[in-house]
């Protein structure tokens, strides 16, 4: 979710012509389509973004909500699942405009306090759900439960080399450097153990990732008293490769 209010100063055609640059920018970048939906709030905006896929645009307007989710089905709302939107076929209810019909303390009833009064708000597009930022993660990490306990270097440096490659495509995938490497132990009574290390410069080379998880597991067993029975790979120290920027800088 992006909020764009400020900076199209609350205006619905900016928003638009915001979108669309966005989805251009998409196109360009990654040659992939996308649909955007732009409204006042999450909830409307999601559903508006379902609209036309794979490669649409769908504006809705405060005033035009109502009529807007009126007719789709009740399961175009987040967070309606199969069961739900059979209970309301059971009770003759199909469209968002039908289940207008229903007082918020009827559907307390069937579904609880909180779950209702979303539903009843959901069907009048009200939703007061704040767009939050998105924090960086500070470490990306991969673990496995072993074949067999063991302590053996080979049988581990096996499934560790797979973690690392599968990790590799995170690290291509969000273009990031790492800068500490750590592998961790699951031991065969439920303990923990890490040991991690610090490299002299950032990287997102997968050959140092392995060659330093690989030192660590060496040093690791060489005092290692219990047989292992889930291994892991981290990284951490993350930063942004250079010339890479974030989608809303697109534009």
């Amino acid at each position: 979710y992006l909020d764009v209010t400020k900076r199209t100063e609350g205006n619905f055609e900016k928003a638009a012509h915001l979108a669309q640059q966005l989805k251009n920018a998409i196109r360009s970048s990654t040659r992939l389509s996308s649909t955007v939906g732009v409204s006042s709030n999450k909830l409307v905006s999601k559903i508006a973004s379902d609209f036309k896929k794979p490669d649409g645009l769908t504006v809705v307007e405060p005033d035009k909500i109502e009529s807007f989710l009126g007719p789709l089905p009740i399961r175009a709302i987040s967070g309606i699942g199969k069961k739900t939107e059979e209970k309301f076929s059971e009770m003759g209810l199909e469209t968002i405009a039908q289940l207008r019909s229903v007082d918020v303390f009827t559907l307390n009833s069937h579904f609880g306090r909180k779950i209702g009064t979303y539903i009843y708000n959901a069907a009048r597009g009200i939703d007061d759900d704040p767009v939050s930022p998105r924090h960086d993660p500070i470490q990306y990490s991969r673990i496995i439960t072993l074949k067999q306990d063991s302590k053996d270097f080979d049988f581990l440096a096996n499934d560790l080399e797979k973690l690392c490659d599968d990790l590799n495509e995170t690290i291509v995938k969000d273009n990031i450097l790492f800068k500490s490497v750590g592998i961790q132990f699951v031991q065969s009574d439920l303990s923990n153990r890490t040991k991690s290390k610090t490299l002299k410069n950032s990287t997102s080379n997968i050959e140092e990732l392995k060659k330093t998880a690989m030192e660590l597991l060496k040093e690791s067993l060489q005092d290692q008293k219990l047989p292992i029975r889930r291994l892991g790979v981290k990284i951490s120290d993350l930063s942004e490769v250079a010339g890479q920027a974030d989608i809303t800088k697109f534009f």
